[in-house]
């Protein structure tokens, strides 16, 4: 159904982690670096997840970074990629198509495996603040996405049943595990291209955020 809340993921689907790279290449990684370096972040979240165990964000980044790199790195190298988030612009679809949803009377929350803080910071310095009602990290419950907990967690920070509320990523694990809970999702394929075929189909596909959040109100009420 059409939603009456939209849980927006943070990291890649609202913040670009784009310019991340100039500073992994001023520390002597490379660019190519910035993948490689969010991959496994995402892949030892999950994987302490699965252990039953729990690591925020802020400290996965740092041991993720000493792991792809083929030299010590000091604190001085790594203090200067993370502090690149504090600079971080937001995609250029997400505010339209948060004016899309706002405009029709639609919630809007972020729920996102980073930090609360840094959550918020990003959202108000690119000026989505106004449009987010509440930020929700995975830190509230010690799990990272695509755990159920996460999204059980959501609804219940949210107020509003499954069947009302949509989770929007450019992960499709992120849906996928939202779709588990009983959420409608939607899927921007800007960063993926293809949906692999492991996932659950998404209720809405869409080329970017804005495709996504009409794509969403087109949805019956009921």
């Amino acid at each position: 159904m059409r939603p009456s809340v939209v849980a927006f993921d943070v990291v890649e689907t609202l913040m670009a982690l784009e310019p991340l790279a100039a500073r992994f290449s001023d520390i002597g990684l490379g660019e190519s670096a910035l993948r490689r370096w969010f991959d496994r972040l995402i892949r030892d979240g999950m994987a302490l997840t699965l252990a039953g165990d729990y690591l925020p964000f802020p400290e996965l980044a740092i041991d993720a970074l000493h792991g792809i790199s083929e030299r010590d790195l000091d604190d001085a190298s790594v203090r200067h990629v993370l502090d690149g988030f504090a600079e971080l612009p937001a995609h250029p679809d997400a505010e339209p198509a948060m004016r899309e949803l706002a405009d029709a009377g639609v919630e809007m929350v972020c729920l996102s495996n980073g930090a609360a803080q840094t959550t918020e910071n990003f959202i108000a310095r690119t000026g989505l603040d106004p449009y987010v009602s509440q930020v929700i990290s995975v830190a509230e419950v010690s799990r990272w996405k695509p755990a159920r907990e996460v999204y059980e967690h959501a609804l219940q920070r949210i107020g509003a049943p499954a069947d009302r509320v949509a989770l929007v990523a450019v992960h499709a694990w992120d849906c996928h595990g939202a779709s588990k809970v009983g959420l409608t999702t939607g899927w921007a394929s800007r960063l993926e291209r293809v949906h692999p075929r492991a996932f659950a189909a998404p209720d809405v596909t869409g080329t970017d955020l804005i495709a996504v959040a009409r794509g969403l109100l087109a949805l019956p009420e009921s």
